[in-house]
């Protein structure tokens, strides 16, 4: 069974897309078996895996309006995973799901036949609070946050935490935090290293060890279409997303 982590920060900027991608392609060069969920209307993650989202015939607008099967959208990459593709039509999917029932489960319920398929299904959230991004918390068993070590990014927490509660109330009680990322890490900074020392005494063992620095070919990659990986693997943001995926796999022992 797999796991399905979705990867959500409300504050846009954070290296949220860059992770999603990354974090995906380093679990399947450890040979896990990885489906990447787009859910953003942007694209972003289906073209940093160098997937055309403006030649989409499905995509993931598709599969939550019930018009095709997860294995009509699904696109296998040349990265080792798969991925949900996403354009700018999943942005009409926002005022299509209010009129249908169980608006907020619609991709929990899709999942269902593939969590046999896969290790980890991963999903990358729009940088809001919408419906889009309530189906992805609705789906998943845990969330993890990118966030840079900035004050305004305390406040982002505060509000995601208490969003996190309300979705466990409200539609999915198993739901929790795998982890906080701590992204675009610039260690000589005083303030990154006294928002450290706060995300660790609120938050403990929750933060991952792994910190994924500021890297410019990191920034480079996704115009490429490609994961950091495949761009420039012995750059320190490719060691950084190896080591992440190896916490993750001890974290949850697959």
């Amino acid at each position: 069974m797999s796991r399905i982590i979705a990867i959500t920060n409300q504050k846009g900027g954070v290296g949220k897309t860059t992770s999603a991608v990354n974090l995906a392609a380093g679990l399947a060069l450890l040979e896990r078996r990885v489906l990447l969920i787009d859910l953003d209307p942007q694209g972003n993650a289906t073209m940093g895996c160098g997937v055309d989202k403006h030649a989409l015939g499905r995509s993931v607008y598709h599969l939550l309006l019930g018009h095709a099967e997860l294995a009509d959208v699904k696109v296998s990459t040349e990265h080792g995973f798969d991925v949900l593709p996403a354009n700018r039509e999943l942005g009409g999917a926002e005022v299509e799901l209010i009129e249908l029932g169980r608006r907020e489960l619609r991709l929990r319920e899709a999942l269902v036949p593939a969590r046999a398929d896969y290790d980890f299904i991963l999903i990358d959230c729009p940088p809001a609070l919408n419906l889009l991004t309530v189906n992805g918390l609705a789906a998943a068993d845990g969330v993890i946050i990118p966030m840079q070590c900035e004050y305004y990014a305390l406040e982002g927490l505060t509000d995601l935490v208490n969003t996190l509660r309300k979705v466990r109330l409200a539609l999915n009680p198993r739901i929790e935090i795998d982890g906080l990322l701590r992204t675009l890490y610039d260690p000589r900074s005083t303030l990154a290293q006294q928002v450290v020392a706060q995300l660790a005494q609120h938050f403990g063992d929750k933060v991952f060890n792994t910190v994924i620095p500021r890297n410019i070919r990191l920034a480079e990659a996704p115009s490429y279409g490609r994961p950091i990986f495949a761009y420039d693997k012995s750059s320190r943001g490719a060691l950084a997303y190896q080591e992440l995926a190896a916490e993750l796999l001890q974290r949850f022992g697959k």
